[in-house]
């Protein structure tokens, strides 16, 4: 059986392993009972549907149906308090395109907290924290003002 730190790890590595296979509704899912804040603190979505339309708002896919992306999260330090968790961890993205060779081209710092509910943990709060950015040029997509 899988201890309490390692189910809350393994929810940083799914949200990782769906962004980067192009699975946005799985990876909101993760969010059902949960917010997504920017660095500024200000909540960007409160619900599954909100954080899938932000990210396919914002997420360039290809056509391959991914965003040619791959995810490394890292430095887990995971704290549990009986049914409830937080998380600080590091990211980092790198990216490959037909455009762009494969580089880096953000890293920082994710805050995450989590509830235990019914024997499962599940994200509460995600606040994502840039510290380094690069070419971001074929990962974004802005929609039309």
């Amino acid at each position: 059986m899988a201890t309490d730190e390692r189910e809350i790890e393994n929810l940083l590595y799914l949200y990782a392993e769906r962004l980067d296979l192009g699975d946005i509704s799985g990876m909101s899912r993760l969010f059902e009972h949960g917010e997504l804040l920017g660095p500024d603190g200000k909540v960007q979505g409160n619900s599954a549907d909100a954080i899938a339309t932000l990210y396919r708002q914002f997420v360039k896919l290809y056509p391959d149906g991914t965003p040619r992306t791959h995810h490394v999260t890292s430095n887990a330090m995971v704290t549990v308090d009986g049914e409830q968790a937080r998380c600080r961890s590091y990211f980092t993205v790198f990216q490959a395109t037909n455009e762009l060779p494969l580089q880096p081209i953000i890293a920082g710092c994710y805050e995450d907290e989590f509830l235990k509910t019914a024997g499962k943990w599940h994200f509460t709060r995600r606040k994502m924290l840039p510290r380094l950015i690069g070419d971001m040029t074929q990962h974004q997509q802005f929609p039309p003002t």
